[in-house]
Order: structure tokens, then sequence, then C-alpha cells
């Protein structure tokens, strides 16, 4: 092999390197009556387009590592996420017991939910300055605890164009706030997932009271938490086939 071709190798290898090694994880900060928040912005800088916003609302054990890888694999060169804080920089849940403290209050003040979830949007709508975001495209993503945040977001009226939520919470506090939805819906469920499914009825009906334009997906045999990859309990198991479709149909429905 020549000394030139070996150079030329060895630059596309290091190219190839950098590439990868381009992902963006910073933090982002803000308060809200007397409440530090702690997210991360992710997206990648390989590329400089200006690109789609998501605030993403991950599961009951809010902001971690593999939160923060999930947020990498859905942003790749497509989006910018914010991977958002919604309970306060000292609360990091480390089992379900903890994890279940985190989101009670939350629960049972669905009016703070709408407002802590608002406000991230706000911070996600700040990085347009310093990161390659479009802030005329912005959409919110949410799993578990974060689908019902996601949801609350649509219902509180959020000038976003759309909402996708896996296997979340499908109550509300108010079935009349449907009534303020500007974003488009997709909702994407588990069949047998017996903690959110019992609430589809009543959820549907919301809907087409609404004026959203909505859609709401069974998968069928899958259960509570089939893209968070590592859970495998009868209630909550990880689906590589379920959360690969659901990846398409929410990459279909922000495209569209």
């Amino acid at each position: 092999m020549s000394a030139a071709r070996w150079c030329l190798l060895l630059l596309l290898a290091c190219a190839s390197c950098a590439a990868q090694a381009a992902m963006v994880n910073r933090p982002v900060e803000w308060s809200q009556d007397g409440t530090r928040f702690h997210g991360v912005l992710v997206y990648d800088d390989a590329v400089d387009v200006k690109r789609p916003g998501l605030l993403m609302v991950p599961n009951w054990y809010g902001v971690n590592d593999a939160a923060v890888k999930k947020a990498e694999a859905i942003a790749d060169t497509d989006y910018v996420i914010l991977l958002v804080d919604m309970y306060g920089e000292q609360i990091r849940p480390a089992d379900t017991t903890e994890a279940q403290a985190a989101v009670t209050p939350l629960y049972g003040d669905r009016a703070l939910m709408r407002k802590r979830v608002n406000l991230a949007l706000e911070q996600l709508k700040a990085q347009a300055a310093d990161a390659p975001l479009d802030p005329a495209r912005l959409a919110a993503i949410g799993f578990c605890f974060g689908g019902s945040a996601v949801l609350d977001l649509a219902r509180s009226g959020a000038d976003i164009d759309a909402v996708v939520s896996f296997h979340g919470g499908l109550d509300t506090d108010d079935p009349a706030l449907a009534g303020n939805i500007k974003a488009r819906v997709l909702v994407i469920n588990g069949g047998d997932d017996e903690g959110t499914m019992p609430d589809a009825g009543a959820f549907m009906e919301e809907m087409r009271a609404s004026p959203a334009d909505w859609q709401f997906v069974v998968l069928g045999h899958a259960v509570h938490c089939f893209t968070e990859v590592g859970e495998n309990s009868p209630g909550c198991r990880y689906d590589a086939k379920a959360a690969a479709r659901s990846y398409a149909l929410m990459r279909d429905w922000l495209q569209e």
C-alpha cells in the first residue's frame, strides 16, 4: 500500500471517529418557585443544519444515564432534544420506591405538572441561540410518567406541533382541558398494559371531544415499559419489536 493511500485511509478513519464522537450533552439549568432543575441538551454537532427540537420527558426515574443514552439514540442528526428534569436537581430516584415518591406529588397536582413542563418547553426554545435548533419546529415526547407529562403539555394549549406519548398514563384531572390542544397527538400503548389501558376508553372520548388531530395506537401483546431497555418484569418489560415499531411511528408522525 502506498504512503498516500495509507494517509488517506487514516484520515477517513479519524473523520469517522470524530463524527461518532460528535454527540453533545450540555447541562441546562432553570429555576421555578425556589426549585432548581437540571436538564440535558442533546444533539449531534457533526452537522450544523438547523433541525426540529424535541422536549423529552423520561420515565419516572428522571434524568439519568439511561435517559441520556435514549435521548442520544433518538436525536441522532435529526433532532435537538432537551431531556427534562421534572423533579428538581436534588431528586434522582435510584429505585422504584424513590421513583414512586418522586412522581406522586405531580400526579396529585396536575396543575403543577403542567406548569413545570411548560417552563421546560421555554428552556428548549431558549437554546435556539446556541444550538442548531429550529424554534419553528417543536414537539414533545414522553415515556411512562413522561407520556403523562407531554399529554398534559398538549392539554395546556402549548403552541407546539406535536406530542408523542409512549406507554404513558392516559388519565386527566380535567377532560375539558383537551379543548385547548393545538398539537397533533400520537399515543402508543401496549395492548396488555394493565396500568394504562383501563383508561383508554375515557381517553378516546376526551380526544373525540377535542379539536386535536390525534391517533391512538395499540401494540399487540406489549405491556408497560416496552421501550425501556433492561426492564423485564411481568407488567413492565422491554419489547424490541414494539419499541422499533413505536419509534418508526413517532418519526413518521413528526415528519408529517
